[in-house]
C-alpha cells in the first residue's frame, strides 16, 4: 500500500507526539470547517465511507452514531474503549503513544456529530506511559483551545476526562464498561436497554475502540469516497495489524483490508520463523477468533467476510503466528486459562463452563483424558457459545471449537497413544 493512503503516519513514533509534531503531520487542519457542515454530515460521511468498528464486532461506526438522540433532556456522552485487553492485540497502544492528537480530533469530530459534550477515554490499567502520553495531548489540546467551551474555534464544547482502569478483560465490553466507569465491578448489562438509549449514568452513551475514532478526521478531510476506495467491499479502509508469534520481524503495520494472509505474514512481518513451508497455523483475529490451519492460511484474505466464510474472524486484527514447534492443544489449554481467569462470573454457563472446558483441556494436554471426551468438550463449547450476556462465553468458546474442527485427529491420536 502507498504511504500516502496511510492515516497512522508517526505510529512508530519516528516523530514526536506533540501538538506541534501533530499539526506538522496534518492532524487538527481544518477542524472548524468540518464541524461547519453539521452533524447530519459527518455522520452520513462515515456511513459513506463504510467504517466499520475496529475493536472486534465491525459493525458500522456512522449506523451506531446515528442511533444516538439529539434535543433531549438527558446529556449524551461518547466513550472511548482503550481497555485493549485482547492477547496479541497492540495496535491501540501505538495509536496512544504516538498519535494521541488523531485519537482527540476524533473524539471532538465524533462528539459533535452525536451532540455529545463530554466524552471519556477508559484506558487499560497497565497502559501507565501511555495514559500518560494522553493525559499530555489533553492538556496540550485545552492550552491551545482545541477543547474546551469553543473546541477549535468552533462554539462547541468539549471535554475530555481520562479515565484508568484496573486492567481486566471483562471491561473491553461496552457495558461492562460502563459499569465500571461509573464505580462498581465490572459485569455486562442486559440489553436491552441499549447504550444509545441508556448508556452511561442512564444517558444517550455511544462507546468506539480507540482506531474507529481516530481514523474519522483523515476520513472527513479526504471524503469517504477515498476511504470506500481501499480496501474490499465491505471491508473498506486500512486496519492496523498486529503480527506476532513465529515471525522474523513482528510489527505493527497499517495496510489496506483485504490483504493475503500470506502475504500479510511473508511480506511485512518478515516471513515465519523457518519458512513458509513450517507453519502450523495462525489465529488472525486475537484470542477469542478460531484458529486457521496452513492450507486455509495459503488463500484466506483479511478482511471480515473473508475470516467468516472460514469459520473464524478479523477481531482485533492480531494475527498470532505458530510455526511447527507449537503444541496447538497446549496454547487452546493457555487460552482456556486466561478466559476462566477473566470470566466476570454473572452467566452460569461461563462461569461453570470456561472451568470445565479448561480442566478437561488440562488433562488432554497431560494424556490424562479417554478421547470419547473431545465430543463432550465440543458439547459444552457448543452451549457456552451464544448462552451469556456478553461475548467472553464466545471468546472462550470458539478457540475450543477451532481446535476440534482442524485439529481433531491430533486430539485423538495423541489420547489414544496415552491410553
Amino acid at each position: 500500500m502507498l504511504s500516502k493512503n496511510r492515516i497512522f503516519t508517526n505510529l512508530y513514533g519516528e516523530s514526536t507526539p506533540s501538538l506541534k509534531g501533530s499539526k506538522r503531520r496534518g492532524d487538527w487542519k481544518g477542524t472548524k470547517a468540518l464541524m461547519a457542515k453539521g452533524t447530519d454530515w459527518i455522520i452520513n460521511e462515515v456511513k459513506a465511507s463504510g467504517l466499520r468498528g475496529r475493536g472486534g464486532a465491525g459493525f458500522s461506526a456512522g449506523m451506531k452514531w446515528s442511533f444516538m438522540p439529539k434535543g433531549g433532556k438527558l446529556p449524551n456522552y461518547l466513550v472511548v474503549n482503550a481497555d485493549e485487553s485482547e492477547p496479541g492485540t497492540c495496535k491501540d497502544r501505538d495509536i496512544l503513544r504516538h498519535e494521541p492528537h488523531k485519537l482527540l480530533e476524533g473524539i471532538l469530530l465524533a462528539g459533535f456529530a452525536m451532540e455529545a459534550h463530554t466524552a471519556y477515554i477508559y484506558i487499560r490499567g497497565e497502559y501507565f506511559r501511555e495514559a500518560e502520553a494522553v493525559q499530555k495531548a489533553i492538556d496540550e489540546a485545552y492550552e491551545d483551545g482545541l477543547l474546551g467551551p469553543d473546541a477549535a474555534g468552533s462554539g462547541w464544547q468539549m471535554d475530555i476526562h481520562l479515565h484508568r482502569g484496573a486492567g481486566a478483560y471483562i471491561c473491553g465490553e461496552e457495558t461492562a464498561l460502563l459499569e465500571s466507569l461509573e464505580g462498581r465491578r465490572g459485569m455486562p448489562r442486559l440489553k436491552p436497554p441499549f447504550p444509545a438509549n441508556a448508556g452511561l449514568y442512564g444517558c444517550p452513551t455511544t462507546i468506539n475502540n480507540v482506531e474507529t475514532i481516530a481514523v474519522v478526521p483523515e476520513i472527513l478531510r479526504r471524503g469517504a469516497d477515498w476511504f470506500a476506495s481501499l480496501g474490499v467491499k465491505g471491508s473498506t479502509g486500512t486496519k492496523i495489524f498486529c503480527i506476532s508469534g513465529h515471525v522474523n520481524h513482528p510489527c505493527n503495520i497499517e495496510l489496506e483490508m483485504g490483504i493475503p494472509l500470506k502475504e500479510l505474514i511473508e511480506t511485512y512481518a518478515g516471513g515465519v520463523r523457518g519458512g513458509w513451508d513450517n507453519l502450523l497455523a495462525v489465529i488472525p483475529g486475537g484470542s477469542s477468533v478460531s484458529l486457521l490451519p496452513k492450507e486455509i492460511c495459503e488463500t484466506v484474505t483479511m478482511d471480515f467476510d473473508s475470516l467468516a466464510a472460514v469459520q473464524s474472524g478479523l477481531g482485533t486484527a492480531a494475527v498470532m503466528v505458530m510455526d511447527q514447534s507449537t503444541d496447538p492443544i497446549g496454547m487452546i489449554a493457555n487460552l482456556a486459562h486466561f478466559y476462566h481467569h477473566e470470566s466476570c462470573g454473572q452467566c452460569t454457563p461461563c462461569r461453570e463452563g470456561t472451568g470445565w472446558m479448561m480442566r478437561i483441556l488440562d488433562r488432554m494436554v497431560a494424556g490424562e483424558a479417554e478421547a470419547e471426551e473431545i465430543d463432550k468438550l465440543l458439547d459444552i463449547a457448543n452451549q457456552v457459545e451464544g448462552h451469556t450476556i456478553c461475548a467472553l462465553g464466545d471468546a472462550a468458546a470458539w478457540p475450543i471449537q477451532g481446535l476440534i474442527r482442524h485439529f481433531r485427529p491430533l486430539l485423538e491420536q495423541r489420547l489414544k497413544k496415552a491410553a
